[in-house]
């Protein structure tokens, strides 16, 4: 992935970049949090992709405008928990239906570049893992690593959960059955 060196990441042709394995690579800091969710990836996939519908569920992004384009630049509120809410204007890099979901954004002038990631894993036809992360690089990521990291992570949980819900709800409302193993 250009601007970040190193970065794990494997390449399935016809579904994007998946982000998998240790940190962002030398220097590079790598924060995540997966679920495991009891509904098809179709599901999951229709609140990630209805951006206007993330003030519904989505506690670390409360308002977000623009669209899944790649090269289109989305304008969110984003409201990490013991933080002010701020806005934020990432690039969308990536986006694959029922199965990813990337974009970039830079801080502190550039010095700290990052891409955020949200990916669906398919186990089965009605359980999927949901992974939300970012991936960090510059000569200021270890200032994202203390205290700012841990709001991250917890944020990152908090979106989890909420997707969790909301798909596994949507899922029973339309007759799906939960099921063991995710």
């Amino acid at each position: 992935m250009p601007g970040v060196p190193n970065t794990p990441q494997t390449f399935n042709l016809g579904s994007g970049f998946k982000f998998q394995g240790g940190g962002g690579g030398p220097g590079g800091l790598k924060l995540e949090h997966r679920i495991g969710v009891n509904a098809p990836a179709e599901v999951i996939w229709e609140s990630i992709y209805d951006l206007a519908s993330w003030a519904d569920w989505n506690p670390i992004y409360p308002k977000v405008e623009g669209a899944v384009r790649i090269g289109d630049t989305l304008t969110i509120t984003q409201a990490l928990p013991g933080d002010q809410p701020r806005v934020i204007r990432p690039v969308v890099l990536d986006w694959v239906p029922n199965d990813q979901l990337h974009w970039r954004d830079k801080r502190f002038g550039g010095l700290v570049r990052s891409i955020r990631y949200i990916e669906i894993e398919t186990l089965g036809e009605e359980n999927c893992i949901f992974s939300n992360g970012e991936l960090f690089s510059g000569p200021l990521v270890s200032f994202i690593a203390g205290h700012r990291g841990r709001r991250l992570r917890r944020g990152f949980a908090q979106m989890g959960e909420a997707l969790k819900a909301r798909a596994e709800a949507a899922w029973r409302a339309r007759g799906g059955q939960p099921t063991s193993g995710a």
